[in-house]
């Protein structure tokens, strides 16, 4: 279709235009996400905490406190699980929204194709950021570019007033009858995400539901039961490309249709958004071809190449997906040579994906253009002045005839031999870690008994975690794993999932493990593992050599890793495998920012879970995992605190017996999280202490589905009401106020309800 040159360059309407009051304010990207969120009030939100994603949910949720929007708030076990979530509410004939970010975009991304290749509208804000491995949470596109392919229109937010007013333009795209698509909005994690910005919104949110309009009606709707349909069939030839086609040309509807609902946008809002956000690029020789905040850098610099007489121009595309295939033409018609920067490589193809989209968009119109391509600015890399002036200085050594390289990286550095890490301490020895504590199986009861020196005895044991990591003041998690390595003899191998324990402790190129390590993502650590357990045993029988052919294999989990990774842990303790899982539970997803986890008690006070008028804490009862581990029928379950340092040594040691000579063995450690819990750095030792004499956090174990509670607080006359332990932490301190008497008491009514279940069970083996 013919573009105006409005659409390519107009980026303003005179404020004379515009008569409805918006507000002038400081907000960051995420923030104008969560406010143009809660003014259109979607019906339904399903998400995951990921960041830099996760403040959208929790501004959301602190604003649903306030009683400001009356979305419903769904927080998922996993972004898989989120993706499911929001389809089926779009399938259910409301609105929807998600946010999400980096692997949990590609978590989900299965789901992705199932939406709109159904055609069910939706927004999602893609806050991008960096995939692993190795993990970077900082922003670059490659979770970007694997939505390229999805059947999703992507519209590019270059700042926080973008992010605001794309929101509003998606969803009446997304629902427009000519898309039926659902829409990403993406922008730049860290650099829009969380830098605040000038940005002005309506005041009242009642402009933004004119705009929006009411929610499309007379479409397919699984709730309309006078009208029974099949969503999602299986479909075959000539069905499948049929659908797929018109998929397909629904998707370059959204090009007419996001222009239109742009224009129709800056007449109440003054500000203009197009397919290109073109900067003097009316006689421009060389430019430059930038996604999202990078692009308002590299228009400080044209302002300097202009002066020295250089016509250098930058385009920053506003819409990727469709690819604005006819304004990329005009606009590089005339130009001699354009760099293609990208966040992002489509490794081993000469160039990544946006490259050879402008390329072939040239060739088609054989236009005499040299294109360069340069990867640039992975894992949140800073992008300066000096840097765009790099790349357009390259263009410039093109046009002189020099010699440059079409496809290239820029930024990286040559490594230096004498800057390769060195190990700081000797590997640790088996004879360092042996002969503190040792287990026997009693012949006739079949009872394991285990032998340990006083815990003075045990500090000649040596450490597996070095000295010095990046936790904080108080952080229970080391305390509470040194605790549980006290009962581990020998050679070990670790793989810890994603989280606190994970994130401080290896921070390239430094190291505080001792010992061998294995970091992989929340949802696959317990079938990562496995595998390496079966290619131990593997190589043992095949006789090959193995430097220690007796090693003890453990992965730990914890800040939500046994929600969003509990199916793999359910799958590899069905399948037995000879390891252990052990879990540190501090109640919430701690390393994004204490968001609630499923482990997260009833009531209690996380980022995504605030106390306020329209509610008070967590609204359902946290997760027992260790029962669920049981009833897998594993060999050994356990759980502990560092507070009963010598029972949670001898679990441990048991379980290492169990995960060597039978299969798998589960153990759930308490520990103290200061920061998020809001508890005095030095009390952990006696805040899990407490969870125990109360018996929120029972002392217990599991063998071969017989219960024993190995610590009684009743019967040693030491057991404490639920608010003393409540008490000591300030994340629930609200709970014990008069008006919220009917929480505390669903909270003690619960904890009893457990308790008095595993005395029943300590009671009856057949329980």
């Amino acid at each position: 279709m013919a573009l105006k040159e409005t659409d390519l360059q107009e980026k303003t309407i005179p404020k004379t235009d515009v008569d409805i009051e918006q507000k002038t304010d400081f907000r960051s990207g995420n923030e104008m996400a969560a406010q143009a969120a809660a003014q259109i009030n979607y019906h339904v939100m399903g998400y995951f905490p990921i960041t830099p994603s996760t403040e959208i949910a929790e501004y959301l949720d602190e604003m649903k406190t306030e009683g400001k929007h009356d979305i419903v708030l769904i927080p998922a076990d996993g972004e898989h699980g989120s993706a499911g979530i929001c389809y089926g509410a779009a399938t259910a004939g409301g609105r929807v929204f998600n946010a999400t970010s980096a692997n949990g975009f590609l978590y989900m991304i299965e789901q992705l194709p199932v939406q709109s290749g159904t055609r069910f509208p939706m927004v999602m804000n893609l806050v991008t950021r960096s995939v692993s491995g190795p993990l970077d949470i900082r922003g670059d596109h490659s979770d970007l570019y694997f939505g390229l392919n999805i059947g999703w229109p992507i519209l590019l937010a270059k700042d926080p007033q973008a992010v605001y007013d794309m929101n509003l333009i998606a969803l009446r795209v997304a629902e427009h009858k000519d898309v039926r698509l659902p829409v990403i909005v993406a922008y730049d994690g860290f650099f829009t995400s969380h830098q605040k910005r000038r940005v002005q919104y309506f005041s009242n949110r009642d402009a933004v539901q004119k705009f929006v309009g009411e929610t499309p009606k007379g479409y397919v709707d699984s709730l309309d039961t006078s009208n029974p349909v099949t969503i999602g069939p299986y479909m075959n030839d000539p069905d499948y490309i049929n659908n797929k086609y018109q998929q397909s040309e629904a998707m370059y509807n959204a090009e007419r249709v996001y222009l239109e609902v742009a224009e129709e946008y800056a007449k109440i809002s003054g500000r203009k958004y197009g397919l290109l956000d073109l900067y003097m690029m009316e006689d421009a020789e060389v430019a430059v071809f930038l996604l999202n905040s990078a692009s308002d850098t590299a228009k400080d610099v044209v302002d300097k190449l202009r002066k020295q007489g250089i016509k250098a121009g930058v385009i920053a595309p506003e819409i990727i997906r469709p690819f604005p295939k006819k304004a990329i033409q005009e606009a590089l018609k005339n130009v001699k040579v354009v760099l293609v920067g990208e966040r992002a490589d489509s490794f081993g193809g000469h160039g990544a994906n946006l490259t050879h989209e402008v390329k072939a968009a040239l060739q088609e119109i054989k236009a005499d253009t040299t294109v360069l391509s340069r990867i640039y600015g992975l894992g949140g890399k800073d992008f300066y002045a000096d840097d765009a002036e790099a790349f357009f200085q390259l263009c410039l050594d093109v046009l002189q005839g020099k010699e440059v390289k079409a496809f290239d990286y820029f930024g990286h550095t040559p490594g230096k031999a004498e800057l390769v890490p060195q190990r700081v301490l000797k590997p640790l020895t088996k004879e360092e870690t042996t002969g503190f504590v040792s287990v026997t199986k009693d012949e006739e009861t079949g009872e394991l008994k285990v032998k340990m020196p006083p815990l003075r005895g045990l500090t000649a044991k040596a450490k597996r975690i070095a000295p010095g990591h990046g936790a904080c003041p108080g952080c229970g998690i080391f305390p509470g794993l040194e605790t549980f390595y006290k009962g581990i003899e020998g050679d070990v191998v670790v793989l810890f999932h994603t989280g606190c324990a994970m994130v401080v402790t290896t921070g390239y190129p430094y190291s505080s493990h001792r010992i061998t390590y294995i970091h992989n993502l929340f949802q696959n650590g317990a079938a990562t593992l496995s595998g390496v357990v079966e290619m131990f045993w593997e190589r043992k029988r095949r006789g090959e050599i193995l430097v220690s052919d007796d090693i003890t294999f453990i992965m730990i989990t914890g800040d939500g890793g046994m929600d969003i990774g509990m199916g793999p842990a359910i799958g590899a303790a069905l399948r037995n495998h000879k390891m252990i899982i052990l879990e540190y539970d501090n109640e919430g997803y701690m390393n994004t920012g204490a968001q609630l986890s499923y482990s997260t008690p009833l009531g209690h006070m996380t980022a995504t879970s605030n106390v306020g008028g329209f509610q008070s804490g967590k609204p359902f009862h946290h997760k027992d995992t260790a029962q669920i581990m049981a009833a897998t029928n594993i060999p050994y379950v356990f759980t502990g605190t560092e507070a009963f340092p010598q029972d949670l040594i001898k679990k441990a040691a048991k379980a290492q017996w169990y995960a060597k000579n039978e299969g798998m063995a589960y153990g759930k450690i308490l520990i103290s999280c200061p920061l998020n819990w809001k508890a005095a750095d030095e009390a952990g030792n006696a805040i899990v202490a407490n969870a125990v004499n109360t018996c929120f956090f029972p002392l217990y174990e599991v063998e071969h589905g017989i219960t024993k509670i190995t610590y009684d607080p009743e019967e040693k006359g030491k057991r404490q009401p639920v608010s003393e332990w409540l008490k000591m932490l300030g994340k629930t301190k609200h709970l014990l106020k008069p008006e919220n008497a009917h929480y505390l008491k669903m909270f003690e009514d619960e904890v009893e309800r457990r308790w008095r279940r595993l005395k029943a069970k300590h009671e009856n083996p057949y329980l």
